[in-house]
């Protein structure tokens, strides 16, 4: 019993940190969009592929925060469940995620601290990094530890859109992606101190994760 206690406190705290982390990315996201919207720089009269494109991402991020609450609450069966039906909205948000890219560079419509050649190569590679850090959390879902760090990661991948609309994009120039995805690498970095700090060493899929992600800027 005396063994059992330290190690319920630990699965504990870490239940609360990583629910927390998702909150957070969630936040993030539904706050970047919410305020373009207030703003009056985003409007419901968009085309349907933005709409359906919008749905999508949006509808993962509920998904993204209802999985990691099923998982740390002890709803193992509904969260299995539902991770098959997170395996297909992957592939459709791949889709999607290409499908808008080549729109709105098609339409001239991209941002214009953007040139249009680098939308192009860092949309598909940023939804890339967050299909493969995905399947690999799917495929190691049997280890909890690489499972859960590696969503977390992914999602992280696919947080510049929503974290880019909190900051002064135009400001930033040429380096305004470069500047979105080093901020957004310090969530995983927070990951990594937290399991310095309580475990003596940085979990292996936090480097993989961040590694993946950081190397989206010099492809």
């Amino acid at each position: 019993m005396a063994t059992l206690a330290p190690a319920a406190r630990a699965t504990s705290s870490d239940d609360r940190f990583f629910i927390r982390m998702a909150t957070v990315i969630a936040l993030l996201i539904i706050a970047g969009f919410v305020m373009q919207f207030a703003m009056g720089r985003s409007t419901f009269a968009a085309r349907p592929l933005v709409h359906i494109h919008g749905l999508a991402f949006m509808g993962w991020v509920v998904l993204f925060v209802t999985q990691v609450r099923l998982a740390t609450s002890g709803f193992l069966a509904l969260h299995r469940r539902l991770g098959w039906i997170a395996a297909g909205w992957t592939v459709l948000l791949v889709v999607l995620g290409l499908a808008i890219t080549i729109d709105v560079a098609r339409l001239g419509k991209t941002q214009f601290f953007f040139l249009p050649q680098y939308f192009l190569i860092a949309n598909p590679l940023t939804v890339f990094c967050f299909a493969l850090l995905t399947t690999a959390a799917i495929r190691l879902r049997r280890s909890p530890d690489w499972h859960k760090r590696l969503h977390i990661c992914a999602t992280i991948a696919i947080i510049g859109p929503g974290l880019g609309r909190l900051l002064p994009m135009p400001l930033m120039g040429r380096y305004s992606f470069d500047i979105v995805v080093a901020l957004s690498l310090t969530l995983p970095m927070i990951g990594m101190i937290r399991d310095l700090r309580n475990d003596g060493q940085v979990h292996p899929a936090w480097w993989r994760g961040v590694i993946a992600i950081a190397m989206i800027v010099p492809l």
